[in-house]
């Protein structure tokens, strides 16, 4: 075996590793399945290489951020959020779900303008819907 044939298993190794490596990124951060899922963008700070997003259902609200191993997944019945706060900047924004339970707030930012108010209203709608049967899900 010559020096070339070495280097050329090398660069060949090092292709696959990379792939791989270019797949799992990929893989843990693409958007969950759901109709009120917001994927933060990659572009911004803390959401780089794997992504926040939002997941909104009729009955919780829930923050998940993928890791490397694993992943941190924060949830919130819709009936103990007690306040939104969008902050809007120039292109990305910043979204703060407080809860009743006085607990830390879901944080979630790098999301777009149109995503922070249709977060917010996808709430408020839920929990329209909550109330309106005297505290049981329609």
């Amino acid at each position: 075996m010559n020096n070339s044939d070495t280097w050329i298993g090398v660069a060949v190794a090092a292709a696959v590793v990379l792939f791989l490596l270019i797949w799992y990124v990929l893989r843990k951060g693409r958007a969950r399945e759901g109709d009120h899922v917001y994927r933060a963008s990659r572009l911004t700070t803390g959401n780089r290489i794997f992504p926040s997003q939002v997941i909104i259902t009729s009955t919780s609200v829930t923050l998940l951020k993928p890791q490397w191993i694993g992943k941190l997944e924060e949830s919130v019945h819709t009936a103990h959020v007690s306040s939104i706060a969008i902050d809007t900047n120039v292109i990305w924004s910043t979204v703060q779900i407080e809860t009743t339970g006085g607990h830390n707030p879901l944080v979630c930012s790098g999301h777009t303008k149109s995503d922070a108010v249709a977060i917010k209203s996808a709430i408020e709608r839920f929990q329209s819907q909550y109330y309106k049967k005297d505290g049981r899900p329609a």
